[in-house]
């Protein structure tokens, strides 16, 4: 962790590696549940201390925030391939799903405005094995 967060150019502390541990350890984590498995490792670490972790690691590229509709920012440490998520609409898991097409981005909207468009973002929606097995 302390070699990554060198390499993107940031100051090693001890609350970004907890953080950046966390998210690695938990994807798809929201800012409660990386809190929770940051004190594991760091347990003075501070509300603010993981918000300001996150928004660091995420700018950086080190971290990837995603945010379905209707659903908690999520973060992950899969960044710098073109992948999607699955997310389940009774219990919210969240899985990736490899790129169809495999570049960014898979889709080219038909007219970009003079967009230079780097990414797209995809959300299936539909239900996990274990919600459809609950409700059939």
């Amino acid at each position: 962790m302390r070699q990554r967060l060198r390499e993107a150019g940031l100051r090693v502390t001890r609350p970004r590696v907890a953080v950046l541990a966390a998210v690695a350890g938990h994807p798809h984590a929201d800012a409660g549940e990386l809190l929770a498995a940051a004190r594991e490792d760091l347990p003075e670490v501070s509300h603010q201390a993981v918000y300001d972790s996150l928004h660091t690691l995420t700018a950086a590229g080190l971290v990837r925030c995603i945010q379905p509709s209707g659903a908690t920012a999520r973060y992950e440490t899969r960044v710098g391939d073109n992948h999607h998520h699955l997310v389940c609409r009774h219990c919210g898991a969240i899985v990736d799903v490899d790129c169809e097409v495999g570049e960014a981005p898979c889709l080219i909207p038909p007219d970009d405005h003079g967009y230079a468009v780097d990414e797209a973002e995809i959300v299936y929606w539909g239900l996990c094995p274990e919600c459809r097995a609950t409700t059939e």
